[in-house]
């Protein structure tokens, strides 16, 4: 400890698995850091900054953040192309730099009260400080969303690092400084359909080539959907027979996609791993997974699962199709914003006639009332609806949409095309808080990362530069994809509907006795919500949320 810091690690080795990468790390006895995460681009890095004359004395990317930091000083930030999160402590400027990624890939949580900077990668850990104080009104964000939207957390004094962004925090004044080092953009600027797809075809090749480094085992998560099957056959490209799989299927004919997995394997002649997920086993793990969370969220069972089995067959990190949907239409919400924006525009007083109707979408029509994407966000994806979330929590409807209103969502895509309205909003609502979030926590609850190509800073640049009648145009979603693997991929795969990475969770949830124990214990509109689930009248996710509020003293 030197001058009241204490910077702590647990390491997941992935590149120079030796004792020299240990961290948190010294460079120059001037530079510390912490860091979670990988630089895809640090051999480029390290190179370059050997060519200045910078020594190495490592083989991790984590020496080549503090040689660029010290080339550089924050300059470096926007050079480091990957996933991350770190804190870099100077120890002559005495500053502490906390740092996250374009994408939010990693999490970082800080806290600036009573001149102290406390921070780490986990909510949870803030438990140990005794100036942290309970946010009463998460449930109410919980409750809407099915997460919590940044910037709200279990604590109403620690809230994330904004992504792209850095602070800077001076140890002799206790004073800070917070700013954005990068920033996405979307523009048209790719209108030919040829010079897209060859620019789009090689960012993805690239992409998934970078995030295949590592000197531990790694492999990828095959659901049998058109994302994951495109991320293997890329993967193929550079493993060849070495490439190793995962997947997980069901007894129940609906949700198993293993005829989908199957033809991609027998493609790729890959080493394959295929686990029968039954439901004894999601059963007798449910609460455990429940427990693993760190922030609350009505998803990441599955990708608890699949990281569990990527352990258990001796890997350390595996590729994940996430952002795929996000960037190219994949999702629903891309054909509905053009009329969501459009009832936007209705005044409240009408929208509010219809908060208690019975369809779920027309219920959601007053959360277009709230302005700008979160109102459009909460009528696409939104679960209980202000009147709904009041019975649950015992509180007045109009305290309700106070606190909702109270959530600072200060951009606004009123310029974008609709469709990128839909991807503005899944990129940073539903896969920033949601899938982002649960692959991060629920893949390190087995030592597992999990790896994103998608969201690497050249794919990202690229689909966000593609014209948006170019990007969108097609008969099916993602036909923009299709397009350009479906001479690689089985026909069944790429012409098959859409099916998400989901569960038979309705059928397990109502046969689970815990389930059954903890709503029991809970209030009585939760105890009704219960009972319309089981009728068949409430979405697994909607009581995943009740659940998660009973399991966290919250119901």
């Amino acid at each position: 400890m030197e001058h009241n810091i204490i910077l702590g690690h647990r390491r997941l080795a992935l590149i120079d698995l030796s004792p020299s990468g240990h961290q948190p790390m010294i460079y120059n006895n001037r530079y510390v850091i912490s860091f979670n995460g990988e630089i895809y681009n640090f051999p480029e890095l390290k190179n370059q900054l050997q060519q200045m004359g910078w020594q190495f004395h490592t083989e991790c990317d984590t020496e080549v953040i503090l040689a660029a930091f010290a080339q550089w000083n924050t300059h470096s930030f926007h050079r480091l192309r990957g996933m991350f999160a770190f804190a870099l402590y100077d120890k002559a400027e005495q500053t502490i730099y906390l740092v996250r990624d374009p994408s939010g890939i990693k999490p970082l949580y800080y806290s600036t009260i009573d001149k102290t900077l406390q921070f780490s990668s986990e909510i949870r850990a803030f438990n140990v400080f005794q100036n942290k104080k309970p946010n009463q009104h998460w449930p109410v964000y919980q409750l809407a969303y099915g997460h919590l939207p940044e910037p709200v957390t279990t604590f109403s004094n620690i809230q994330p690092l904004h992504k792209g962004c850095f602070l800077k925090y001076n140890l002799s004044t206790h004073t800070y400084s917070y700013q954005s080092f990068t920033h996405y953009s979307y523009s048209n600027q790719l209108k030919d359909v040829d010079v897209t797809n060859d620019t789009l075809n090689r960012a993805l090749y690239n992409a998934v080539g970078r995030h295949l480094l590592s000197d531990a085992p790694i492999g990828v998560f095959l659901s049998g959907g058109l994302d994951s099957s495109i991320v293997s056959i890329l993967a193929a490209a550079f493993q060849q027979q070495h490439l190793k799989t995962l997947s997980i299927y069901f007894d129940e004919p609906d949700f198993s996609e293993k005829k989908y997995q199957d033809l991609i394997i027998q493609k790729l002649q890959c080493n394959f791993y295929q686990h029968l997920l039954s439901a004894d086993e999601f059963h007798a793990s449910f609460p455990d997974i429940l427990q693993a969370m760190d922030m609350p969220s009505c998803d990441g069972v599955n990708t608890w699962f699949i990281s569990k089995y990527a352990r258990r067959q001796g890997l350390k990190a595996v590729l994940s199709g996430i952002g795929s949907d996000e960037l190219f239409g994949g999702y629903p919400s891309f054909q509905r914003m053009n009329i969501a924006y459009k009832m936007q525009k209705l005044s409240g007083s009408a929208t509010q006639l219809l908060k208690n109707s019975r369809m779920k979408m027309i219920s959601r029509i007053p959360y277009l009332s709230l302005e700008g994407t979160k109102g459009l966000y909460l009528f696409l994806r939104g679960q209980f609806v202000p009147v709904q979330i009041a019975r649950h929590l015992d509180a007045t409807e109009k305290e309700i949409w106070n606190i909702l209103r109270e959530h600072p969502m200060p951009v606004s895509v009123r310029k974008l095309s609709d469709k990128n309205k839909a991807s503005w909003i899944e990129l940073n609502l539903y896969m920033q808080n949601q899938l982002l979030r649960d692959a991060d926590v629920m893949g390190m609850a087995h030592g597992v990362e999990i790896r994103v190509p998608f969201l690497d800073d050249e794919v990202v640049t690229t689909a966000l530069s593609v014209d948006a009648s170019l990007k969108y145009n097609g008969s099916v979603p993602k036909q923009i994809l299709i397009n350009l693997f479906k001479h690689k991929l089985p026909e069944p795969v790429w012409k098959r509907e859409k099916m998400g990475f989901s569960f038979p969770f309705t059928q397990w949830m109502a046969q689970s006795e815990f389930v059954k124990d903890m709503m029991q214990q809970s209030n009585k509109s939760s105890r009704d919500s219960y009972k319309k689930f089981l009728e068949g009248q409430l979405h697994w996710s909607h009581l995943m949320s009740l659940l998660i509020l009973q399991v966290r003293g919250m119901g």
